[in-house]
């Protein structure tokens, strides 16, 4: 990673340097979203997973996406488990979404049928794993997106756990695909994770968080003035 300007910028194996980009995730309401954006976040994440508590319903992803004040280069995903690709579409549609997540134990055929709409999730327990996850996925993602997101090992949870993901296992990862870092991320650790793995993107949910869903907006601006300085 390079510093210019008092900015966090990632140098990338194709000799092109590109600022890192911060997903907000886990968010539930227009307030939330307005500053998550007014301070630079690039993404925002909707949870489309009913079981998840922070959960919110596409009538109301729908109704947040038509009141923000939203450049057009900054994007909404909605994150999804083990959805049927058609469902996703279609709810994709509905709500405005750009982008589908898919963080449960999805098929490739799903992320196939999505067309470059939608990039996977992995929690891998192992680089081996991660490696062999990674080479099916990672041509099957946006043109203008992330390859893939690394998220931390759990046996049973899909994700928004707070638990850290494993930066070694990340960095190497890092250096083939365009990948965005999820995982125990916070305000006072993200730098270092940003040097360490020099990730395309990085994204939070637990960490800039007052309870499940409700963001801490102090501690959302000071993440992304972590990462991009």
């Amino acid at each position: 990673m390079v510093w210019c300007a008092g900015r966090a910028w990632t140098w990338r194996a194709d000799n092109k340097t590109t600022m890192t980009r911060v997903k907000i995730c886990g968010i539930t309401t227009l307030r939330d979203a307005q500053v998550a954006l007014d301070a630079g976040a690039d993404m925002l994440g909707f949870i489309c997973y009913p079981k998840s508590p922070r959960y919110i319903e596409p009538e109301r992803i729908a109704d947040i996406l038509s009141q923000l004040r939203r450049p057009p280069d900054r994007r909404a995903v909605g994150v999804f488990v083990n959805e049927d690709a058609e469902r996703i579409r279609r709810l994709l549609d509905f709500t405005g979404l750009d982008l589908a997540q898919l963080h449960g134990d999805e098929p490739p055929v799903t992320l196939e049928r999505l067309e470059g709409r939608a990039f996977k999730a992995l929690r891998p327990a192992s680089l081996t794993e991660a490696e062999v996850e990674a080479e099916w996925c990672a041509d099957l993602g946006p043109i203008n997106g992330p390859d893939l997101l690394l998220d931390a090992h759990h046996p049973r949870l899909y994700g928004g756990t707070g638990q850290r993901g494993d930066w070694d296992m990340a960095a190497a990862l890092a250096k083939r695909y365009r990948l965005l870092l999820a995982g125990g991320l916070t305000p006072a650790n993200v730098a270092e994770a940003v040097a360490r793995v020099r990730p395309w993107g990085v994204d939070v949910s637990s960490g800039v968080e007052r309870s499940p869903g409700h963001k801490d907006h102090d501690a959302l601006r000071a993440f992304i003035r972590a990462v991009k300085g």
